[in-house]
This record gives C-alpha cells, sequence and structure tokens, in this order.
C-alpha cells in the first residue's frame, strides 16, 4: 500500500504541496485530479523519490520509499519520454532491464505486450516513425513491462482516439485486478468518474476532497431535481419554480428543468407545487457528477484553466 501522510512541500516562497494525505491500496485505481498548479505533479515527484518532502512521510508497505522499491513501480509519465531514434524492441528491452528484468523474461513479455496493443510486427519500427497513438502505447508498455507493484499513469489517454482510451482503460483494470495499487492523474474527468475505484481533488497543495465517488458525493450533497415538462417551460414558469421557498438555481434545456431544493423537501412538494401551471411528465433526483463536484471545490473559475492543459509549473 501506497501511504502519503502529511506531506509538505516548499518552493521558494510557494507553498506546492500543504498536509496532503492520501493512500492507494493494492487492487485499487486512485484518481488524484486538480487543476494546474494543485500539486499533482509535485506529489508524483515525491513518490518517485526525484524530490523529497520537506515534511511528511511517503510510504510503500509501510517503509520509505528506496531503491528497491523504485524497482517495483511503474510510471507513465504526461511528456513522452522514450529514445525516438531507437527501435521499440530494443527500447522495451532497455526499459525492462532498468527494472531488473533477464532478456529471457523480457523478450515474451515484449512480445505479448506489442500484440495486445496491436503492435505486434512493429519491433523494428523507431519511435519516431509511429503515430502519437502508438507512442503512447509503448510508452505504457515499458511502465507496465515489468509487473510493477504501483503504477503511476499521469494522463494516460493523451493522443489516443476512443477505442484506445477504451482498451487502455481495460488493461489498467486487469492490473489493479492482479493486485496492483495504481495512481490516475488526468485532467479528462469523464473517464476518470467510470474508472477510478477512489478519488483525490487537490486545490493549492491540499486534498480538498478524499474517498470513493460515494463518500465525496455525501460530503458535497446537492439535492438536484430534473423535471420533464410535455412543452418547454416558458420564462414565467421557471421564474415561479425559481421563487418557490425549497427551490433555487432553476435552468432549463428544451423541456427540461433542473434545479437545488432544500434538503426537507420531497418530490411530492414540487409536484404539488408545480402541477397547476404545467404539464409534467417526468420527475427525479439527479446525482451530483464528478464535474459538479470538482468545480465545487476547486471553484469554477480555477477550471478553465485545466482544459486541454499540459503540464503544470508544480
Amino acid at each position: 500500500m501506497l501511504q502519503i501522510n502529511n506531506v509538505t512541500k516548499t518552493f521558494q516562497n510557494t507553498r506546492a504541496v500543504r498536509d496532503l494525505s492520501f493512500d492507494a491500496g493494492p487492487g485499487e485505481i486512485c484518481g488524484v485530479l486538480g487543476p494546474n498548479g494543485s500539486g499533482k505533479t509535485t506529489t508524483i515527484r515525491m513518490i518517485l523519490s526525484i524530490i523529497a518532502p520537506d515534511s511528511g512521510s511517503i510510504l510503500w508497505n509501510g517503509l520509505p520509499v528506496a531503491y528497491e522499491t523504485l524497482t517495483n513501480i511503474g510510471y507513465l509519465p504526461e511528456e513522452r519520454g522514450l529514445y525516438r531514434k531507437s527501435k521499440i524492441g530494443d527500447v522495451l528491452s532497455y526499459f525492462a532491464s532498468l527494472k531488473r528484468m533477464s532478456a529471457a523474461q523480457a523478450r515474451p513479455a515484449i512480445g505479448k505486450w506489442l500484440e495486445r496493443f496491436g503492435l505486434k510486427g512493429m519491433e523494428n519500427r523507431k519511435i519516431e516513425e509511429l503515430s502519437k497513438g502508438n507512442q503512447q502505447k509503448a510508452q505504457f508498455i515499458a511502465a507496465a513491462l515489468h509487473k510493477p507493484d504501483l503504477l503511476i499513469l499521469d494522463e494516460p489517454f493523451s493522443g489516443l482516439d476512443p477505442i484506445n482510451q477504451i482498451i487502455f482503460r481495460d488493461v489498467a483494470r486487469e492490473i489493479a485486478d492482479e493486485g496492483a495499487a495504481i495512481i490516475f492523474c488526468t485532467h479528462q474527468l469523464e473517464p476518470a468518474e467510470t474508472f477510478c475505484d477512489r478519488f483525490v481533488i487537490l486545490n493549492k497543495g491540499r486534498a480538498a476532497l478524499n474517498g470513493t465517488l460515494e463518500e465525496i458525493r455525501a460530503k458535497n450533497k446537492k439535492n438536484i431535481i430534473r423535471i420533464e415538462f410535455a412543452a418547454p417551460p416558458d420564462n414565467e414558469l421557471i421564474n415561479r419554480i425559481s421563487g418557490l421557498p425549497f427551490m433555487k438555481n432553476a435552468t432549463a434545456k428544451g423541456c427540461e428543468l433542473k434545479c437545488e431544493i432544500a434538503d426537507d423537501a420531497t418530490l411530492n412538494d414540487i409536484a404539488g407545487a408545480t402541477l397547476p401551471y404545467a404539464r409534467i411528465l417526468t420527475i427525479e433526483t439527479e446525482k451530483s457528477s464528478l464535474l459538479s463536484i470538482f468545480l465545487n471545490a476547486v471553484g469554477a473559475n480555477d477550471y478553465t484553466a485545466i482544459e486541454g492543459a499540459g503540464d503544470e509549473n508544480r
């Protein structure tokens, strides 16, 4: 198990990570989310012992991360780090040797992975000759080839079409099911919502939220209802609904209207107050999406910084 305990890291006058704590256990995919500057990259670098925390501890199976631990960690960085002039087979063999795999162990494993990702027969192709998507596949193989106990994936879907994103998710889930802990850093909230078992949402170096989706929903509960009318609601109806004492923030799109209701309000209250003015087809509660939870945790204005974003400064 990876344990990050009260970790803090400061660069000159900038505190990149503040008293951060979270765990990632065997068989678990932990999504680490946050806008640029939230501390994701700094946290990864501390886990990999590239930099050391100023205070707190990072443990793997109860012991500080050391050289022996690093051989059991796989890392797919956001920026591609393969040797572009080298052949795929040579690059993967080299990365396998860094993780103490013998040539006899690496050769069949490389063949298996290349076939799984549709790269069979490309062993002698240079990295620079591959498409961006195939380069990302090769980099994933380099990270996972040695069957790490901890696999860190930083924006793994970069350059991948939807079909290959599904393949990546399936492979990562298989790796987790075999007992590995996976740290999944991404700006793409939609795939993370269905892919991850738990989440750490970072904001300004702190863990704004930490837990499963249901746990963080419970901590950030908003009672949202969706009403479908027989005809699109006009402004008068929207204003009437918004004016009810137990409803607020009503927004309409087509025949649908969404609004937030008070904790003690019921669907019957909503229907009873609305039916005299419009015909309702359906009325139901709606769970908060990961996106809405994220925006609430980090602030909607901060989210604009992560759309199409690249590396963090820290």
